[in-house]
C-alpha cells in the first residue's frame, strides 16, 4: 500500500467523540465528495477504510439507506474504486439540508457555520482530506494536496487553512487537468498539517525520513570532500615525483642541502603520504608548512 492510503487508514481510526466531531467530518467528506447535492451523493474512494468511515458517520447521524460497488479502476487494474451511494432523494436532501445548503444553492460554498472550534476544523479537515487528498512518500518527495473540482470551494479551502491558528501554513494552489489543486511543499508543514488532522504518525515518519536525508547529504558531502583531498594530494604528489625524478638526474641535485635530498627520497618512498605525516618523517619533524616550503623549493630547481 502506499504512504497515502496508511495516512487515510490512520486517519479514520481517529477516535469520533461526539456527534459535532462526527458532523464536521462528515461534512469534511461528502462536500469535497464526487457527487454532493439536494437529490444525489455519491462518494468514491479506493480506500475500504475510508469507505467504512464515512458509512459509519451517515448511519450513526441519519441513518439512511446506501450502496457500495467495488470497480477496478480504469487506468490500474490493481487498485479498486468503492462508490458509496444514497439510494433515496429525501436521504439526501435530508443530509444536504443539515449543512445549510437548499435545492437553490448551485455552487457550493463552505458554510462555517458547521466549525464552530478547533476540534471541529480538525475534523472537518480530516474529513476534506480522506476525500480529496493525498501525500506523498517522503522517501520520494514532500508534496500533499487536495483535487478539488469547483475553484470556489477550493479557494476557500485555501483561505480555511491559512487560518489554522496552531500551524503557519502557507498553501499553494494551480490548476491541473480541470482541477483546482491545493497543495504543500513544505515538509513541517506537511508534517503539521497531518498532526493537526489526527495523523501523528504519518508526521513523524516525514520528519524522520527528513533527518535520515539529511544525514545521508552530510555523509555524502564529507566522502566527497575526502575523495577530492585525495584526488588533490594524489594529483600533487605524481607531479611532485616527476619533478624529483628529473632533478636526480641533473647536476643541480648534487649541490642540494641535505635536508632536500632527505625530502626528495621521502617523497619518492612516500608518494601517498600528506605533508603533516611527511614531515614527522624527516630528522628535524618539520611541520606541514615546513614540508610544503621544502617541497616548493624542490620544484623551483626544474622549472
Amino acid at each position: 500500500m502506499s504512504f497515502s492510503f496508511d495516512t487515510k487508514q490512520e486517519l479514520s481510526g481517529v477516535p469520533l467523540i461526539t456527534d459535532r466531531i462526527k458532523f464536521a467530518q462528515c461534512y469534511g467528506l461528502l462536500l469535497f465528495s464526487k457527487r454532493f447535492t439536494y437529490n444525489e451523493i455519491v462518494f468514491t474512494t479506493e480506500n475500504k477504510y475510508i469507505n467504512e468511515n464515512l458509512k459509519n458517520i451517515l448511519t450513526q447521524l441519519y441513518c439512511p439507506i446506501m450502496e457500495s460497488i467495488s470497480s477496478l479502476k480504469i487506468r490500474s487494474s490493481q487498485n479498486q474504486l468503492i462508490t458509496t451511494r444514497l439510494i433515496s432523494p429525501e436521504d439526501c436532501n435530508r443530509i444536504f439540508s443539515s449543512f445549510g445548503y437548499s435545492k437553490s444553492d448551485v455552487s457550493l460554498r463552505l458554510n462555517r457555520a458547521n466549525i464552530t472550534d478547533e476540534t471541529e476544523l480538525s475534523a472537518f479537515l480530516r474529513g476534506v482530506f480522506m476525500s480529496c487528498g493525498s501525500v506523498t512518500n517522503p522517501e520520494r518527495a514532500y508534496h500533499l494536496e487536495f483535487k478539488v473540482p469547483f475553484r470556489n470551494l477550493a479557494n476557500d479551502l485555501l483561505t480555511l487553512l491559512c487560518e489554522i491558528e496552531p500551524c503557519n501554513l502557507k498553501p499553494k494552489s494551480v490548476t491541473r487537468q480541470g482541477y483546482f489543486i491545493v497543495y504543500f511543499k513544505d515538509s513541517e508543514q506537511i508534517a503539521d498539517f497531518l498532526t493537526f488532522i489526527g495523523a501523528p504518525n504519518s508526521s513523524m515518519s516525514i520528519m524522520g525520513t527528513k533527518a535520515l536525508k539529511q544525514v545521508r547529504n552530510i555523509a555524502t558531502r564529507r566522502v566527497n570532500s575526502e575523495l577530492h583531498n585525495i584526488k588533490k594530494t594524489a594529483d600533487a604528489s605524481a607531479k611532485q615525483i616527476n619533478a624529483i625524478k628529473k632533478l636526480m638526474k641533473s647536476d643541480a641535485y648534487k649541490a642540494l642541502s641535505p635536508e632536500l635530498k632527505e625530502m626528495a627520497q621521502l617523497r619518492l618512498e612516500n608518494p601517498d603520504l600528506s605533508l603533516r605525516d611527511l614531515g614527522k618523517l624527516t630528522s628535524d619533524k618539520i611541520s606541514r608548512s615546513g614540508v610544503n616550503h621544502r617541497l616548493k623549493k624542490l620544484m623551483s630547481y626544474i622549472e
